[in-house]
């Protein structure tokens, strides 16, 4: 059996890969993803470790030379530091920020008063799925988790029960609803109308953030029963006496300017369309992620840091408790990118070519399929509405959007040990791999197949 390098597999892309470097690479993945569960689940081995060291078994299996496998693990790792991380770490502060000066306190005891026990699921999902409109995943889980988490202990909820339609919201919106980069990304490759996509999008993610959010919540809270992570949440500054706190006004403005500024980039984006008007290139600098969360920090300084003992030692304290989630995320990455440069995703689009389904089923298998090897809903999304996309040319103004919808779904489907967010979830919510598996990973699924669901009934309507 031929070799398979990591370079030859990269740098080639016009030569197809033989059924036999198919069955070879469909195996070295199942074969570093067991490993990975194994040294988890069974040897208790700290994620990062576990990784690092299931990333190079994957090589080995695939018949990639290791020097190739750590370079695409090393690149992997260091982009998504470079990109996640920083934003993880910008979070971190704006979320010390809110709870050492009282402000995240505040907007949980407003929370807390307006919603009791059985609309707290729901109040839960519609926030997140507000505030995740223009924002990445990983910016959305930043800004609520603080939330969530507050929210969880000091009304003595499950976090479960609250989590999940939080989480759900934020992937709804990911996944299925355009401005958001993924839909917009599958809009422009796919000739879809953006408009109709997006009010479609909309029908699609009402009842998918439902079912997934505060409904499918019911049973993973009986399923898995975790206690917020104390590393987390710092002690309630309600408890000593003489500290102000921001008003409600100012703490919620500091959380949303950053969504804010994202959005109307998004907007900008879609009203100006012109890369060199002035307009345009000052919203892609103010509304990339990177810049409107540093602007939210260095707000939140001036409107927060009135309540704090002082805020360099907030700033310094943000940073121990997100130390082995920016590592596990990192080796997420590096094994993502591991499985790109191998030839997984490429794989999966040459082996689907010949499936015979209706387009919106096959544009949602195959965006599945890449989405389980690679674990990015964005290469999902770019690859499966690459190869979808002459599927349009018949298609009405309404399919075409549909197809784009199809696609979105599948990129959502069974995150697990080879996507980013994965790790992030479970670090942030105290999970082991099999509790974030049956959690995470279901609602994940559910929100995929209630997608599709409802795509499927939408065709048959329009």
């Amino acid at each position: 059996m031929s070799t398979l390098s990591v370079e030859m597999l990269a740098a080639a892309p016009a030569a197809p890969i033989t059924t036999a470097g198919h069955a070879r690479l469909g195996i070295a993945v199942l074969v570093g993803i067991a490993v990975i569960v194994v040294l988890i689940g069974r040897l208790k081995l700290h994620a990062f470790l576990a990784l690092t060291v299931g990333t190079l078994v994957l090589g080995v299996a695939a018949g990639a030379p290791l020097e190739k496998t750590v370079t695409s693990f090393t690149t992997g790792l260091g982009s998504t530091v470079a990109g996640v991380g920083v934003l993880i770490a910008l979070g971190s502060i704006l979320g010390r920020l809110l709870a050492d000066s009282g402000g995240a306190d505040r907007i949980v005891d407003t929370i807390l008063a307006r919603a009791g026990t059985r609309t707290m699921p729901w109040a839960m999902v519609l926030i997140a799925g507000v505030i995740g409109l223009p924002l990445f995943f990983e910016v959305g889980i930043v800004l609520l988790v603080p939330v969530v988490l507050l929210v969880a202990r000091r009304g003595g909820h499950s976090l479960m029960r609250i989590g999940i339609p939080a989480l759900a919201g934020l992937s709804v919106m990911h996944g299925l609803v355009p401005p958001h980069p993924g839909p917009l990304a599958a809009v422009d490759a796919i000739g879809a109308d953006l408009g109709v996509t997006l009010a479609l999008g909309v029908l699609v993610a009402v009842p998918t953030a439902v079912i997934a959010g505060p409904l499918f919540a019911r049973y993973a809270a009986r399923w898995v029963d975790v206690a917020p992570p104390q590393a987390l949440i710092p002690d309630a500054p309600e408890q000593v006496p003489d500290r102000p706190r921001p008003g409600f006004a100012a703490s919620v403005a500091t959380v949303l300017l950053p969504v804010v500024l994202m959005l109307a980039k998004a907007v900008t984006d879609v009203v100006v369309d012109d890369p060199h008007h002035p307009v345009q290139r000052a919203a892609d600098v103010i509304g990339s992620p990177l810049i409107a969360l540093l602007l939210a920090v260095l707000v939140g300084m001036a409107t927060l840091g009135r309540g704090t003992d002082s805020v360099p030692a907030s700033v310094e304290k943000a940073f121990a408790p997100i130390a082995g989630i920016l590592l596990i995320v990192g080796a997420g990455g590096g094994f993502k990118q591991t499985l790109v440069d191998a030839g997984v995703g490429r794989m999966i689009l040459e082996v689907s070519k010949d499936w015979s389904l209706s387009p919106l089923l096959l544009a949602w298998l195959i965006a599945v399929a890449i989405r389980l090897a690679t674990g990015s809903a964005t290469v999902a999304t770019l690859s499966a509405a690459g190869l979808v996309a002459p599927l349009a040319a018949d298609m009405s103004t309404t399919h075409t959007a549909l197809l784009v919808l199809a696609v979105g779904a599948g990129s959502l489907f069974f995150s697990h040990v080879n996507d980013a967010g994965f790790w992030m979830v479970k670090e942030y919510f105290g999970m082991s791999v099999g509790e974030t598996v049956r959690t995470w990973s279901l609602m994940e699924t559910v929100v995929s197949v209630t997608g599709l669901v409802s795509v499927l009934s939408l065709s048959a309507l329009l």
